[in-house]
């Protein structure tokens, strides 16, 4: 099959949406400027903007592929996502506009002092890096498989565009450009979802539900007590689970993760923010619906389980490896090149949005006030060398994660849970317990993490739990030591 014109679209459309990056983003004169924009962004350009930093790799990949092999049960995950952005708007946001911040980190300082900021940014910098080089390889599955080179060298290539525009247009060229890829991507799964109804499967979107129905796809709540405590916690979609494991890992990584924060103080208000946060949430669960429901079709069209049996078929080696396949080997010409390069687009935002994100909190949580740096030119310089060196260290863990059999998705989640806990427990513990000093702080978002790398390295529970132990552990070892100090 001549690919000249998928090639043609995917390569006129990454130039073309490196540019528009660029020029959106506009000029800067400091730092602050790079990191946050001297401007208002609107609302709902910032709600797609999380999207799509959020869950575009991921979704487009790893979902479809997730839904193949079992069910519908994630969408319990999504709805607690909403759940907790609407805690976030609740009870986070309105500190974070009460003064000027520059990151998510500032508010620890202003609550408990220096070290508890540079703590917490140093914690969101290894678990953002390891995370997002996950993510980094999920973008590197279907450029390999399109252009026949190792996974290396599609590595290098995407992180080069991303930090084309990245480094030129700022935080604002990155957000205006994830509101084109956002409608390009959705758009794109849309397209493969009718091939699939309208000409794949005899009977459309009938051939789906039947073969869904028959070996219980489409299963959406599991309450989990089948298998006992010990297998009701060992299972990371249950009703309980998926909720609240969802809704804390959400308030975690859009209330305490600069990835998410620094957008949302883009907005410049607080009402704005709100809007922002909340209505992301209602976006990602239409989102994964639908990307779990172009799983569900590919497996009435491909029909198995069994992925040695499929992958002598169709040459895949994981179910991350599907839904490209579809894409390259099912799609006429044209079609197969638009949803690939909204696909490379999306995953560009989160890479961008993520070196972004690396970049101010080193900045601005860590060089800065270790420094004392008061120059306006010298710092916009040395923010974008931070840049450069966030790209190439997200390149060296991408490489480190090419040989998990995880699905992606939940390998990235499973990262980011592990530290997050820790991270929300002690801006949760800043807001609720008044007596709480940096050094309560400390220790209790120390023993958090330390807790995770016990429950990890022993499997003790799901990765749905993660967060919410993390954030328990946190609290009532931080509000103990309060206590013990208040009564000496």
């Amino acid at each position: 099959m001549d690919r000249s014109i998928d090639y043609v679209i995917i390569v006129a459309y990454l130039i073309g949406i490196a540019i528009f990056g660029i020029v959106k983003g506009g000029k800067q004169k400091t730092s602050k400027d790079y990191f946050q924009s001297s401007d208002s962004v609107q609302w709902w350009a910032v709600c797609f903007s999380i999207v799509a930093a959020e869950t575009s790799t991921l979704t487009f990949i790893s979902i479809p592929g997730l839904a193949y092999l079992t069910n519908l049960n994630f969408l319990q995950v999504t709805f607690g996502y909403l759940l907790g952005r609407i805690v976030i708007g609740t009870i986070l946001l309105p500190s974070y506009f009460k003064g000027d911040l520059d990151t998510a980190y500032q508010f620890l300082e202003n609550r408990f002092g220096g070290k508890t900021r540079s703590f917490a940014s140093v914690v969101f910098l290894f678990t953002r890096l390891a995370a997002d080089g996950v993510r980094l390889f999920a973008t590197a599955i279907p450029l390999k498989l399109m252009l026949d080179i190792s996974y290396p060298v599609a590595i290098i290539i995407i992180a080069i565009i991303a930090l084309t525009y990245t480094y030129v247009g700022g935080v604002k060229g990155v957000i205006w450009v994830d509101v084109i890829q956002m409608g390009i991507y959705l758009g794109g799964a849309i397209i493969a979802l009718g091939f699939l109804v309208f000409q794949f499967l005899p009977d459309g979107f009938d051939s789906i539900i039947a073969a869904s129905q028959l070996d219980g796809k489409l299963e959406i709540f599991n309450w989990g007590f089948d298998n006992g405590i010990a297998g009701f916690f060992s299972q990371p979609y249950t009703v309980l689970g998926g909720i609240l494991g969802g809704a804390f890992l959400s308030m975690a990584s859009h209330g305490t993760d600069q990835l998410i924060v620094q957008r949302l103080l883009t907005t410049k208000s607080l009402k704005a923010g709100k809007k922002a946060i909340i209505g992301s949430g209602i976006l990602v669960i239409f989102q994964f619906t639908l990307f779990l429901l172009v799983g569900l079709g590919l497996y009435a069209l491909y029909g198995t389980y069994d992925l040695a049996e499929i992958g002598t078929k169709i040459g895949i080696t994981k179910s991350d490896e599907i839904f490209p396949i579809f894409i390259l080997e099912k799609l006429p010409v044209g079609f197969s090149g638009i949803i690939i390069a909204g696909l490379f687009a999306a995953a560009l935002s989160t890479l961008a949005g993520s070196i972004s994100a690396l970049s101010s909190s080193t900045m601005l949580d860590l060089y800065k006030p270790f420094t004392g740096i008061n120059d306006d030119t010298k710092e916009l310089k040395v923010s974008r060398y931070f840049t450069i060196m966030w790209t190439v260290l997200l390149i060296g863990s991408a490489f480190f994660f090419m040989s998990s059999p995880q699905t992606v998705v939940e390998l990235a989640l499973s990262i980011a849970s592990f530290t997050y806990g820790g991270l929300l427990g002690t801006f949760l513990l800043g807001l609720m317990n008044k007596r709480a000093t940096q050094e309560d702080a400390l220790a209790g978002f120390t023993a958090g993490i330390f807790v995770m790398i016990s429950v990890i390295a022993l499997n003790l529970v799901a990765w749905t739990w993660f967060t919410l132990l993390g954030v328990l552990v946190t609290v009532l070892v931080g509000s103990l030591l309060s206590k013990l100090s208040k009564n000496e």
